[in-house]
């Protein structure tokens, strides 16, 4: 009991002042932890909106994948996470934070009451003291002016000089004083035990009981302590069962995963359809004049009696999916034997570019294969620099599984816009009807021009379905293959053509010796989906000039893929010589193609050259 220590009022006093300080410091913490709270929910959230996938963006696109759609999940539940960490921090600042914070301001004002209550009976009890030591000395001092009194008329009564009068006067005198004496001692007595009542008082009933109010008020200041410690854990623990969701949730998410799913989610995104190349045959370098050419490789010879699958299809031996356009196409065109020499009648040494001794000559068709598997494709032609933008309407530049794909997607597109469309047209019917049977909600006929315009879109949109629908049906095989000059009359090939009418892939489907032509390729078996190979090159724009050239001799082209030109003629030169002998030259928009490059004589045109190069810079 806080009684027993009636003699340490002012020790009583700092303790409970040091509980106070317990109590805020209790609270600050509480208030750190709060805060604490709220700034990892913040980072939590902060964290989880930074991975959250892009709206419109590529990303998007990889959360088809098992895995990162458990990453998503992951993301939604860590939102959901960071929450939890914000009730916490509200609760605590509610339950802890703002309650002791009243309690202490109320606990103050109680102490402060207690302890005025200790002191003004502290005061009382001196102020007591205090009279009764005044008592004390007034009654000593009577008592001895009354001793002294009483000596001083013994004296006078026994000196025999002293008059009578002055004896009297003394005798009386001393009366005084003892009388005198007399009322202090009993104002000293009666002020002693009024003492002593109130001593007893102020140590037994009023000192015990501010005390006892004082001890009340710090145990009731230890058990709200400790209550909020236990609101603390309990603010924890109420929302352990929804971080234990969320945390249930990720586990969910991340069991979801299916790597086989994911495995054949890539598959489709990245299938074209192709088969792979087959196996390449020997070629007999013993015999140079008569090196037969692989079925499996680019090109056959016409003597060998053997049909050439065209490029696109899926033929056994087919490389040209691997290989990059540009280079395909410089493959292609190509002559494939070694040009013829000059005349006799003109010295080797008298022609510009004379044709390289069979010495320094290299295989072509090796020297082809070997440039086209080390180098980087060249730009053949100044649309190529555009290449990237946006493909043909029917993706007949993407792989048949993907363009499959695309159609599909753009069929489900094109059906839903229409359902939209049908929605529309169908609410404003409604709202048509309403207006017809009350005419004062609105005029009918101002809805006509919108559903028209409705009508209209929605037969256009079931047009471009029927047109997105036959390209997919032609992928997939349920509808015969068009040909090249069907496909070229519809409409989009109508628009797309105009400014791709001599390309570059067109000049460049052919060799001078005779490798492929349109009567081979009709007797071939394996025939190529026009979407798979044509649409890849139909887009190109003839190649610049680069210079000028003059024929020194007359030059018969026999074989596919050359040109005939007559002594003394003026050409255009669109390709330099590549080490191979021949040299590209057109003669107008038409007519172009290879002669040997002994035949004539080159004046490349200098800023012609530099863009050439240029560009052959950029594609390698």
């Amino acid at each position: 009991m806080f009684r027993e220590l009636w003699d340490q009022f002012d020790n009583l006093e700092k303790h409970t002042q040091w509980g106070i300080d317990v109590l805020e410091k209790y609270i600050k913490f509480v208030k750190e932890r709060t805060e604490i709270e709220l700034s990892y929910a913040k980072q939590l959230r902060n964290l989880s909106k930074k991975y959250q996938p892009k709206k419109n963006s590529k990303e998007e696109e990889e959360y088809r994948y098992t895995s990162t759609r458990a990453f998503l999940a992951t993301l939604n539940e860590m939102n959901d996470y960071a929450g939890q960490h914000e009730v916490i921090s509200e609760n605590m600042t509610s339950l802890i934070t703002g309650e002791l914070t009243r309690y202490v301001q109320e606990l103050k004002q109680e102490r402060k009451s207690h302890f005025h209550d200790g002191r003004k009976a502290q005061q009382h009890i001196e102020t007591c003291w205090k009279q009764l030591e005044a008592s004390k000395r007034r009654f000593e001092r009577d008592c001895k002016e009354a001793d002294r009194a009483q000596q001083y008329f013994e004296k006078m009564d026994a000196d025999i000089n002293v008059t009578k009068a002055d004896v009297e006067k003394a005798r009386q005198q001393a009366q005084l004083r003892h009388q005198m004496a007399e009322d202090s001692k009993a104002e000293y007595s009666s002020t002693l035990q009024k003492f002593n009542t109130e001593q007893h008082d102020h140590y037994y009933t009023h000192i015990p009981n501010i005390f006892q109010k004082i001890q009340e008020m710090e145990e009731r200041r230890i058990v709200r302590i400790g209550e909020s410690m236990k609101t603390f854990a309990e603010v924890d623990r109420q929302v352990i069962p929804i971080i234990g969701k969320c945390l249930d949730e990720i586990t969910k998410a991340a069991e979801s995963i299916d790597h086989k799913n994911d495995s054949q989610l890539v598959i489709e995104a990245f299938k074209s359809g192709f088969e792979p190349p087959g196996d390449i045959d020997f070629e007999d370098f013993t015999q140079p004049m008569k090196r037969t050419v692989s079925e499996s490789s680019l090109s056959n010879s016409r003597g060998d009696g053997k049909s050439e699958p065209k490029f696109g299809g899926k033929s056994k031996g087919k490389l040209w999916p691997f290989i990059k356009k540009n280079k395909l196409m410089s493959l292609l065109t190509s002559p494939h034997q070694p040009p013829p020499p000059p005349p006799a009648s003109a010295s080797p040494s008298a022609v510009p570019n004379g044709p390289q001794s069979p010495k320094q000559q290299k295989e072509p068709l090796s020297h082809r294969f070997n440039e086209f598997m080390t180098s980087k494709p060249k730009i053949h032609c100044f649309r190529s620099l555009k290449r990237g933008g946006a493909g043909p309407e029917d993706f007949s530049n993407l792989p048949p599984e993907q363009r499959r794909k695309k159609l599909q997607q753009k069929v489900d597109e094109l059906n839903k816009d229409i359902q939209k469309e049908m929605d529309q047209r169908d609410a404003l019917t409604k709202m048509k009807d309403v207006y017809i049977k009350n005419p004062q909600m609105g005029d009918a006929a101002s809805v006509d021009h919108r559903l028209a315009e409705l009508g209209q879109n929605i037969e256009k949109l079931r047009l471009e379905v029927q047109k997105f629908e036959g390209w997919l049906a032609e992928v997939e095989g349920r509808l015969p293959l068009r040909t090249d000059q069907a496909r070229r009359q519809s409409g989009l090939y109508e628009a797309q053509n105009t400014a791709a009418v001599n390309s570059c892939a067109q000049d460049r489907e052919s060799s001078p010796d005779g490798s492929y032509t349109e009567e081979q390729s009709q007797e071939t078996e394996m025939k190529v989906p026009a979407t798979e190979f044509d649409d890849e090159f139909d887009d190109e724009e003839p190649l610049p000039t680069i210079g000028t050239c003059k024929a020194l001799y007359t030059f018969e082209g026999q074989n596919e893929g050359t040109i005939s030109v007559a002594e003394g003629e003026m050409l255009y030169v669109i390709e330099e010589d590549k080490g191979d002998g021949w040299t590209r030259i057109r003669r107008n928009e038409d007519e172009e193609g290879y002669v040997p490059t002994s035949y004539v004589e080159v004046y490349l045109d200098k800023n012609a050259k530099d863009v050439y190069k240029s560009l052959q810079k950029i594609s390698e």
